[in-house]
């Protein structure tokens, strides 16, 4: 078959739009291509197919950090949800129509997307920690807010880049590079494709279209590198690293007081320090309306965890309340279909969750508090002492 005998046709389709599904529809009959390319990878494909029901281990999800990540994909299915209940049809309806049709016709199927778990991935690693820190801020507004989503924008759009697109006034440079860079990745498949079929019909969100068109053309010059797109860098966890700054200043501190005071006094700021970081840890699981033992390890166990960057208060009060709790995959399900923080809250799978985070909220604030509390009520100058020191080594 002759290069130029080959056809690429690109439809740009409105996500929740009826119009969009008969349009789908009518190409493919029509062209009858050798294979479909839709704006879909394997896991959002099952989503859309089987709704969301990844079995995620809710300690494993808390131990690696991924608990944004998991609240990403909530807030696109309440997307999802909010859009087909306002307009009586599932978002991507027209990419499912795309596969139907396909098979109908005996044409190949092709999911193109980069998976919708590394574009968080490298989203979230692009922002810098005050990024982070307003994406906690929008999230958290966004969920229990009350507001309404705009439907009406989301027509325009895929749900994932309204969902990208809504962060651009967090971070403008991360957002325009994910989306992007998922236009190059389709379109780099749409390459690779071309070299096994004469005609492909790709139906992707009317937003992706011309991106991927400039992606192609782009690609007549250069290779595509598909490796370099599916690459997660790990950047500096600055919460760590503060943690760990703040870690090893309350341990100064406390030797300070070992060698410049009575034990008595020492023993004393211990026990502020103790109760301090456990009362606030403990109140943040009880707000989360975490079990009695859950709150007690929050505790018990918030003055250690605060001098230790690798362990987070919210692991141990998190776990326990796992233990108590026990989440199902069904919770998780249902999670989905919660429709505010009412029921969200009911849910084992969010109450975990809930308190993890709340826990871990309460102990940073026991911590700056209980750092303020001892330099300031036992007197320990720190600034003082540090070039008192200075002075003696290379005075």
């Amino acid at each position: 078959m002759e290069e130029s005998e080959k056809r690429l046709i690109i439809i740009g389709t409105a996500h929740v739009s009826p119009k969009s599904v008969e349009d789908v529809k009518n190409i493919i009959k029509n062209e009858k291509p050798d294979a479909v390319a839709v704006e879909l990878c394997p896991r959002r494909y099952k989503a859309l197919v089987e709704g969301f029901r990844e079995d995620i281990p809710v300690t494993e999800l808390i131990r690696r950090g991924d608990t944004f990540l998991f609240l990403f994909q909530l807030l696109l299915s309440h997307f999802q949800k909010k859009v087909g209940e306002e307009y009586g049809i599932k978002p991507g309806a027209e990419m499912l129509a795309a596969v139907e049709k396909a098979r109908e016709i005996g044409a190949d199927v092709l999911l193109i997307d980069r998976d919708v778990g590394i574009t968080f991935r490298r989203f979230w690693s692009s922002l810098g920690f005050f990024g982070k820190v307003r994406m906690l801020w929008y999230f958290l507004r966004s969920m229990f807010s009350g507001e309404d989503v705009d439907v009406d924008e989301l027509l325009k759009q895929d749900i994932l880049d309204a969902l990208v697109k809504e962060f651009r006034k967090i971070s403008p440079s991360a957002a325009k590079i994910l989306i992007d860079e998922r236009d190059e990745y389709m379109a780099a498949n749409l390459l690779v494709a071309m070299q096994r079929y004469s005609k492909i019909v790709a139906v992707v969100g009317a937003g992706h279209r011309k991106g991927i068109e400039r992606a192609l053309k782009k690609f007549e010059k250069e290779r595509p590198n598909l490796s370099a797109l599916e690459t997660v860098e790990k950047g500096r966890n600055w919460f760590k690293i503060i943690g760990a700054g703040f870690a090893i200043f309350i341990l100064f501190v406390f030797i300070m007081l070992a060698v410049t005071v009575s034990t008595q006094v020492l023993i004393t700021a211990l026990a502020y320090w103790f109760l301090i970081n456990g009362v606030l840890a403990a109140l943040g699981a009880a707000i989360a309306r975490g079990h009695p033992l859950s709150v007690l390890a929050a505790f018990l166990f918030a003055w250690l965890t605060s001098l230790n960057p690798l362990v987070a208060a919210g692991w141990v009060s998190g776990a326990v309340e796992a233990w108590i709790r026990k989440p199902r995959a069904s919770d998780l399900g249902a999670l989905m279909e919660a429709n505010n923080l009412r029921e969200m809250m009911e849910n084992r799978f969010f109450r975990v969750l809930a308190v993890a985070a709340l826990t871990n909220i309460g102990s940073m604030i026991g911590t700056i508090y209980g750092g303020y509390y001892i330099t300031t009520r036992f007197g320990v100058d720190v600034a003082k002492i540090i070039s008192e020191k200075l002075f003696t080594l290379f005075g």
